[in-house]
């Protein structure tokens, strides 16, 4: 009975997202939507956003109590990296990495 909510080509590095999702994984929704109204990081913005998707898939799509779902599996995995550069002294060019993420939030009920 999971919903699953994914958000691709988030303009944050996946590293930076998975601080953020370590913080909601196994908790309750109510506690993980209060967490990350306060938790001070940009990529609290997007975890909010596919929490609140999920949430509503699992309302829309299974006949499930909201009370009772929890944040299951929340994951940051690598999207395609944006390569760019920036020129330096004697023609030399130093390559910058624009790194974006693929944001995965499943939620399911607790069975009690």
């Amino acid at each position: 009975m999971e919903a699953i909510a994914r958000t691709r080509y988030i303009r944050i590095s996946p590293r930076k997202l998975r601080l953020v999702c370590e913080l909601v994984a196994g908790k309750k929704v109510e506690q993980a939507l209060s967490i990350l109204e306060f938790t001070p990081k940009k990529g609290a913005r997007f975890v909010q956003k596919a929490l609140l998707s999920a949430v509503a898939n699992a309302r829309d799509q299974q006949n499930v109590d909201e009370d009772r779902l929890y944040v299951k599996r929340a994951v940051a995995d690598p999207g395609p990296i944006w390569k760019r550069s920036l020129p330096r002294a004697h023609m030399h060019a130093t390559p910058i990495l624009k790194r974006t993420s693929h944001l995965t939030v499943v939620v399911d009920e607790r069975a009690s």
